[in-house]
C-alpha cells in the first residue's frame, strides 16, 4: 500500500533536486537521497524521472490554480482582477523560488512534459484569464474586438517571462513586486473599452 506521506515527501526532494542540478541532469537516485529513501521506492510511486515531474506539475500547479481561482473570486473589477492574477502568479517565485523554478524552467526540459503530456492544470490556468477577459467584455469595462485567447496567452507570456528572468538571474534588478504592478498595468490599460478609461478609479 502506497503512503501518500511519502509520496509528498518525494515530491518535495524533486522540487529541490531538479531546482539545484536541472531536471536533465537529475538522477532518480539523488532525489531518493534527498527523500531519505531507497532508489527502488521511488518506483512505487513513479515510474520514471518524467513521471516525478508531470506528477509533481500536475499536483502543486493545480493547487495554484485553484488557490488562483478563490482568490480572483474576491474582487469584483474584471480589470482588478487581472491586476490580482499577476501579483500572484510572481508572488510565487517570490516566496517559492525552488518552485517557481521547477514550473516555469525546468518541464521545458523533458520532451515527455512538452510533447505527450496533456497540461490540463496550465490549461484551466489560463482560462483563468480569459474568464477574466469575457466578464470584463460583458460588463463594458475591456474591448470586445480583443481576442480572450490571444489575451490570455499574451498576459501570461509576460508573467512568464518576468518570473523566468526573475529565477534565473543571479543579481535582481528589477523588485517582483513592482514587476507584477507594472506589467498588470500596462495590460489595464491596453485593453480597456474607452468608456472604462473615461472615469476608472486608478488605485494609489
Amino acid at each position: 500500500m502506497k503512503d501518500e506521506n511519502k509520496h509528498q515527501k518525494i515530491l518535495k526532494a524533486a522540487v529541490k533536486v531538479f531546482a539545484e542540478k536541472g531536471f536533465y541532469n537529475s538522477r532518480v537516485s539523488e532525489i531518493a537521497k534527498e527523500a531519505n529513501v531507497a532508489d527502488g521506492t521511488i518506483y512505487l510511486y513513479f515510474k520514471n524521472k518524467d513521471d516525478i515531474l508531470i506528477s509533481l506539475f500536475e499536483e502543486e500547479f493545480g493547487q495554484i490554480v485553484e488557490n488562483t481561482r478563490k482568490e480572483l473570486e474576491k474582487e469584483k473589477d474584471p480589470l482588478q482582477k487581472i491586476r490580482r492574477f499577476a501579483v500572484m502568479h510572481l508572488s510565487i517565485v517570490a516566496k517559492q523560488q525552488q518552485l517557481g523554478e521547477v514550473l516555469g524552467v525546468e518541464v521545458r526540459q523533458s520532451s515527455k512534459f512538452m510533447k505527450e503530456y496533456i497540461n490540463k492544470p496550465f490549461i484551466e490556468y489560463l482560462n483563468l484569464i480569459r474568464s477574466i477577459v469575457i466578464e470584463g467584455q460583458e460588463r463594458g469595462f475591456i474591448r470586445k474586438d480583443l481576442t480572450p485567447g490571444i489575451m490570455k496567452r499574451a498576459l501570461f507570456g509576460a508573467l512568464d517571462e518576468m518570473a523566468r528572468y526573475w529565477v534565473l538571474s543571479t543579481k535582481k534588478k528589477h523588485s517582483i513586486d513592482e514587476a507584477a504592478l507594472q506589467i498588470s498595468d500596462v495590460f489595464i490599460r491596453g485593453v480597456m473599452s474607452e468608456e472604462a478609461q473615461k472615469d476608472y478609479p486608478w488605485p494609489a
